[in-house]
């Protein structure tokens, strides 16, 4: 069970093949706060996790073996950037990153019956391109920045504004195929 609503989550998941249905938590993340970015996204997935496996009915849902909640941010230059609040905040955040470099945190939990808990924090560096105004503008414009967690997504448009990364692929969109894979493994 994907506690996201998350549809980049969900794509990665059915391109990986593995079974899933989607259950979103309704955690209020604004209540969950941290100064520390990697425990941040642990705390967010942790409770999107919780709240979706306390909602298991043992009958109903008995097929239902785990539950995976995830959460990204970016932490650039010591600020922790979620999604942007509009256009402006977007664009104001490209004009930072530009040319610089920052980390994208993705919190995993995975939450299994009768088996403890799994925390991590998976990080990827990203190298962002040098972008003029106008490209700025213009990948603002698409709306996309404005879906996702930094501000881009790697597999959409925002893929062009990347120049590199360090780390795993899957997390920057949002969750670490690698990381689930060897968790699921540990379950065979």
């Amino acid at each position: 069970m994907l506690a996201s609503a998350s549809p980049a989550r969900r794509r990665l998941l059915e391109q990986a093949g593995i079974p899933h249905q989607v259950r979103v938590s309704g955690v209020d993340e604004d209540q969950i706060q941290h100064v520390e970015p990697a425990e941040l996204v642990k705390l967010l997935a942790q409770a999107k996790a919780t709240a979706v496996a306390q909602t298991l009915d043992p009958v109903g849902d008995a097929e239902i073996t785990a539950v995976l909640g995830c959460d990204s941010v970016l932490s650039f230059e010591g600020q922790v950037f979620g999604k942007p609040s509009g256009p402006a905040e977007a664009i104001e955040r490209w004009q930072r990153m530009a040319g610089g470099c920052g980390s994208l945190l993705t919190g995993h939990c995975l939450i299994r019956r009768g088996q403890p808990e799994l925390l991590a924090c998976v990080e990827t560096l990203v190298r962002f391109a040098s972008l003029s105004q106008a490209e700025i503008e213009a990948y603002v414009a698409s709306g996309e920045p404005l879906q996702c967690a930094g501000g881009f997504a790697l597999e959409g448009r925002g893929g062009l504004c990347i120049d590199g990364l360090d780390g795993c692929y899957s997390n920057v969109i949002g969750l670490s195929l690698p990381w689930l894979r060897q968790q699921l493994s540990a379950l065979a």
